[in-house]
C-alpha cells in the first residue's frame, strides 16, 4: 500500500536512487555523440556500429521482465547497488577496449546495468510516495535522467576531443563505481514504520505465473503499446543516428549537430513535469494526449523525409521539440501499469510496460543501419524504418486502448473499484465480466 503522504526521507531515498538513472542515461546515450569516434576506433561501417546500440538496447529489453522479477524478489536497493556496479565495470571496459568485439562487450554489459535502474527507482516510488503522485514522481525520474542525456551531448563531445576516449570513459567509469556507496547507505525499500517484506524463495514457475499475469491485465499490456510507440523514434536519433543524420546526411558540423540533440532534453526535460502534473490531477486525459502525441509525430515525420533539400535548423528545433515529448508521453505506460495492477507485481508490470520502447528502439535501430549500408547512406530512406514501426505501434495501441476501455467498464459494472473513470464512447464494448480486471 501507497503511503499517505512523502516525507523528507521519502525525497532523499528518490534523489539517491534516481541519480544511478541519470548515469545510467549517460552511459545508454553517449554513442550518439561517440558514433562517429567508435566507427574510427574500431574501422567499422554503419551497419556495424548500429549493433553497439542495437545490442545494448536488446540486452536492455531483454532485462526488463527479469528485472521486474528481480525487484520484487529482492528489493529495488539491493538491485540498484548491482547497477552502479555493473555499469561502472562496463565503461571502464569500453574506455579501454581497442577491439570490435570488446567494444561489443562493454555495451552488452553496460546494458545489463542500465535495465537495472529504471524499475527499480519506480518501484521505490510506488513505495515511498502516495499514488496520486506517481505520475509526477514517474516524469521526475524521467526529467533526470535527461540530465544524463544533457551531459552526453556537448560536454561529452569535448571531452572525447580533449582527454579522448580512454580518460573520458575510465573517469566515468570510476564515478559510476564509487556511488555504490550512497546507494547503499541512503536508499531504504520501505518507508519508515513499515516492515520489509520477508521474500521467500521463489520456483521459477511461480515467477513464469507472475509475469503471465501481469502481461494479461488489459492495462499494462495498453501500457507496453504507449511505451513501444511514444519513446523509440527520440531514442534512435539520441543513442545512436542523430549526429551521423545530421552531419552526414544534412551536412552539419559535428558540434552543431550535438547542440541540435540538446533539444531533446531540453524539451523532455521541461515537458515531463508539465505532463506528469496534468495527468496526475486529470487521468482520464492520459490516452487523448498519447493519441495527439502521436498524430503530431506522423506530421513531424513527414515534414523531415519530404523536405526537398537540406532541412534548416528553424526546422528541425521545433521538429525535434515535438518529437522529444515522446519521452514523457512514454510515462503514461507506466501510471498505466502501475494503476491496474496490485502492489507486490507492480515491479514485474512495469518491466512488462518497460520492454515496449526498446524492443521498438532496438528493431529501428538496426533497420536504419542496415538501410543505410543498402543505399550507400540515403538517410531518407533509411528512416523511414521510423514511420513503419510508429504505424505498426499505433495499430496495436488503439486494439488494446478499446480493450482495456471495455475491462475499466466490465469491472465498474461488477462494482469494483477503478483507477480512473472514463466516458463511455460509441466504440466501447463491455466484456463479460469473467474476472477482476484491476487492482483492488
Amino acid at each position: 500500500m501507497s503511503p499517505g503522504r512523502a516525507t523528507v526521507r521519502s525525497w532523499l531515498i528518490w534523489l539517491t536512487a534516481v541519480t544511478v538513472y541519470l548515469l545510467a542515461v549517460f552511459h545508454r546515450t553517449s554513442f550518439g555523440v561517440a558514433g562517429l569516434q567508435a566507427a574510427e576506433r574500431f574501422g567499422v561501417g554503419a551497419a556495424a556500429l548500429g549493433t553497439f546500440t542495437v545490442l545494448q538496447v536488446g540486452v536492455y529489453a531483454a532485462m526488463q521482465i527479469p528485472t521486474g522479477v528481480l525487484v520484487d524478489r529482492y528489493g529495488p536497493r539491493r538491485v540498484l547497488t548491482a547497477a552502479a556496479l555493473i555499469l561502472g565495470l562496463g565503461q571502464l571496459l569500453l574506455g579501454v577496449a581497442s577491439s570490435y568485439g570488446v567494444g561489443l562487450l562493454a555495451r552488452g554489459v553496460l546494458g545489463l546495468g542500465d535495465a537495472l535502474t529504471f524499475v527499480s527507482v519506480l518501484r521505490l516510488v510506488a513505495a515511498h510516495f502516495p499514488g496520486r503522485q506517481y505520475a509526477l514522481l514517474t516524469s521526475f525520474t524521467s526529467a533526470v535522467g535527461y540530465i544524463g542525456n544533457l551531459a552526453a551531448t556537448v560536454p561529452l563531445t569535448l571531452l572525447l576531443d580533449g582527454p579522448g576516449w580512454t580518460v573520458t570513459f575510465l573517469s566515468v567509469g570510476a564515478i559510476t563505481l564509487l556511488y555504490t556507496v550512497p546507494v547503499l547507505l541512503r536508499v531504504r525499500d520501505t518507508p519508515l514504520g513499515v516492515p520489509v517484506p520477508v521474500r521467500e524463495p521463489v520456483r521459477p514457475a511461480e515467477l513464469a505465473r507472475q509475469v503471465r499475469t501481469a502481461w494479461r491485465v488489459p492495462g499494462t499490456r495498453l501500457g507496453f503499446w504507449v511505451h513501444f510507440t511514444t519513446m523509440f523514434a527520440p531514442n534512435v536519433l539520441t543513442l545512436l543516428w542523430g549526429v551521423p543524420f545530421l552531419v552526414q546526411g544534412q551536412g552539419l558540423p559535428p558540434a552543431t549537430a550535438s547542440a541540435l540533440l540538446t533539444v531533446f532534453v531540453f524539451g523532455s526535460m521541461a515537458g515531463g513535469p508539465l505532463l506528469g502534473t496534468l495527468i496526475g490531477r486529470r487521468p482520464s486525459l492520459r490516452m487523448p494526449l498519447v493519441g495527439g502525441y502521436l498524430g503530431g509525430a506522423a506530421l513531424v515525420w513527414a515534414v523531415l523525409l519530404g523536405w526537398s533539400g537540406p532541412l534548416p535548423v528553424g526546422v528541425l528545433v521545433p521538429a525535434f521539440a515535438f518529437l522529444a515529448l515522446g519521452g514523457p508521453a512514454s510515462m503514461i505506460g507506466f501510471a498505466l501499469a502501475r494503476d491496474y495492477n496490485p502492489m507486490h507485481r507492480v515491479g514485474t508490470a512495469t518491466g512488462v510496460v518497460n520492454v515496449g520502447g526498446f524492443v521498438a528502439t532496438t528493431i529501428t535501430a538496426l533497420a536504419v543501419g542496415v538501410l543505410l549500408q543498402w543505399t550507400g547512406g540515403n538517410f531518407r530512406v533509411a528512416l523511414l524504418a521510423v514511420v513503419v514501426v510508429l504505424a505498426l505501434g499505433t495499430a496495436r495501441m488503439l486494439v488494446w486502448w478499446r480493450r482495456a476501455r471495455a475491462h475499466l467498464f466490465a469491472a465498474e459494472a461488477r462494482g469494483e473499484a477503478v483507477p480512473v473513470r472514463i466516458r463511455r464512447r460509441p466504440w466501447d464494448t463491455v466484456p463479460e465480466p469473467a474476472r477482476p480486471a484491476v487492482a483492488a
